[in-house]
């Protein structure tokens, strides 16, 4: 949002969603932010199926695709490190397309779990963890608060 405030482009790729969310609307709204799913519509549970790698190899090439035309100031590769905890990817492949990335093109990469070499090859890392969270007590998600 900081970024497109300031007029850069940015491209939101999601691995491993494919569902309706509230910020969907709203950053579909902003002309200089594109976002693009790559998930089914159902979370994953338990052992994720073949589609799902399929959907997370397609969503690995959109962001490779989204570097390569330097058409982007931002890209942010939304739960890609679920997608590798999960085994859809291979971290090999994220590796390259860091490496393979101008240096003006800002890289963001979420989710839990970064793999140690992601950590060392990043400027700058953040970790956002649950202290506590109703849904533990059985709260199901609110539209507009979770999705």
């Amino acid at each position: 949002m900081r970024a497109a405030g300031a007029g850069k482009k940015v491209y939101i790729c999601q691995f491993l969603k494919g569902r309706f969310c509230c910020e969907l609307a709203s950053l579909k709204k902003l002309k200089n932010i594109k976002i693009e799913q790559f998930g089914t519509r159902r979370f994953i549970r338990k052992a994720p199926g073949a589609i799902d790698a399929k959907m997370a190899k397609e969503a690995l090439e959109a962001a490779r695709k989204a570097i390569k035309t330097k058409q982007c100031d931002i890209i942010i590769m939304d739960e890609l490190n679920a997608a590798l905890r999960l085994g859809l990817i291979k971290l090999k492949d994220v590796l390259e397309l860091i490496g393979g990335a101008p240096k003006k093109i800002e890289l963001v990469i979420t989710g839990r779990d970064a793999p140690s070499e992601i950590i060392e090859r990043a400027d700058l890392v953040s970790e956002i963890r649950e202290v506590k969270h109703y849904f533990r007590k059985g709260v199901r998600a609110r539209r507009g608060i979770e999705f």
